[in-house]
């Protein structure tokens, strides 16, 4: 099932479906139009006007009226060609002129047009684009000979390291049958991959789960581990162990506070050596 095995590069379907995650933050959105939603007509029912309801909930006027046309909450029409695109059925005939040698695509574009592409060039573009980023792409110049490698298809994403540290860190509620099957099959293809997948999830469960008692046992495992990386990273958190601990026993930390002085160090440098300290400290209310 793992094509990433291939040698030879491999092109997911453009554009991809919808992912997991963009179906969870599509979740929260909706939750917060629901929400908004209530309010704007909880508002209504005390005798506020449109214009103060947009006041008080700091949102536009025409959202307001938009939620006041109907006491129901009315749900977003999906489109039936949503996670679609116009080049999918052109998708195979790409890749094989592409491995013919030809990757002009102004000839790619008027070629698909004749077969009854109706998108625009710019999609076409940013097809090709990408398989120039691929693996052992290389422009021809003088030479007849395309030493590129051939460009396979794929229904399933490549699995790339981002990737693969997304799948094995999310969360167990939010992991799809299919994404365990392939947590499972880089597990059996080498014993170091699955301790330090096996070890990375224990990792992510106490601190998540705030098991403190846990911590000892993992740090032992880790410095134990045949993998070189763990082993020093083990080695990082006993160097800091107080902090470690308290990390995963606490639910405060000095998280919120670092990332405003982040923030604040960013726009400091963006406006150094532009103007005087007045104009600096209006960056950073209006930051705020």
């Amino acid at each position: 099932m793992i094509a990433e095995t291939n040698k030879s590069p491999v092109v997911p379907r453009f554009p991809q479906n919808t992912s997991l995650k963009r179906k969870v933050q599509s979740a929260k959105a909706r939750d917060r139009r629901r929400e908004l939603h209530e309010q704007v007509w909880r508002l209504r029912s005390i005798g506020l006007s449109g214009l103060a309801i947009a006041q008080e909930l700091g949102v536009s006027k025409t959202t307001v009226f938009n939620y006041l046309r109907s006491s129901t909450f009315t749900e977003r029409r999906e489109r039936s060609d949503h996670g679609l695109s116009l080049l999918n059925p052109y998708h195979d005939y790409l890749l094989s002129r592409w491995n013919s040698g030809n990757h002009n695509t102004q000839e790619l574009f008027e070629e698909i047009r004749t077969c009854g592409y109706i998108g625009g060039y710019a999609t076409v573009a940013r097809f090709t684009r990408y398989l120039k980023t691929l693996r052992g792409f290389k422009p021809a110049k003088c030479s007849k000979k395309n030493a590129s490698p051939k460009v396979s298809s794929s229904s399933h994403r490549p699995l790339t390291p981002s990737r693969v540290t997304a799948l094995v860190l999310r969360r167990p509620e939010l992991i799809q049958p299919n994404e365990r099957e392939i947590i499972a099959q880089l597990q059996i293809a080498h014993s170091d991959l699955k301790s330090v997948i096996e070890l990375a999830q224990q990792f992510a469960s106490l601190v998540r789960q705030r098991l403190p008692e846990q911590l000892d046992a993992w740090l032992n495992k880790a410095k134990n581990s045949s993998v070189s990386l763990l082993r020093s990273f083990a080695v990082s958190l006993e160097s800091d162990y107080d902090a470690v601990k308290a990390g995963v026993t606490m639910s405060v930390s000095n998280g919120p506070v670092e990332g405003h002085i982040n923030r604040l160090k960013m726009l400091k440098r963006q406006m150094y050596g532009r103007a005087k300290i007045d104009l600096l400290e209006r960056r950073f209310l209006l930051a705020s």
